[in-house]
């Protein structure tokens, strides 16, 4: 089964920074694009970025472009998404699918940004 559990969330600053990771299994990591999806409360699922098979640039929701950076490691099986200037309006629950498929998401991780 595939399994994708997200961690690394918490509560931050405005202007603060986060990294978060997200932990696969059940399926071959390296064979698919991967993506971060966030939702607020009270609010829709959003797409935040994806990252292709092989890594390298990432593509980003205009929310978040120039702020946030994704990123992986095939040898470990690892998504991360690095968060900076965060702004209270990130946050949501953070979680990744495989591809673009809400069925394999996996428990998120709550990011919260407050002063």
């Amino acid at each position: 089964d595939v399994q994708l559990q997200a961690y690394g969330g918490g509560l931050v600053e405005p202007g603060g920074t986060l990294r978060l990771s997200c932990a696969a299994s059940g399926f071959d990591f390296a064979d698919y694009t991967m993506s971060w999806f966030r939702q607020a409360p009270g609010k829709g699922p959003e797409w935040v970025s994806s990252i292709g098979k092989s890594g390298g640039a990432g593509i980003y929701a205009e929310s978040v472009k120039g702020r946030f950076t994704i990123s992986r490691d095939n040898t470990n099986k690892e998504l991360y998404l690095q968060m900076n200037d965060l702004k209270p309006e990130d946050t949501g629950t953070y979680y990744c699918v495989r591809q673009l498929d809400a069925r394999t998401r996996g428990p998120g991780t709550q990011v919260t940004v407050s002063s």
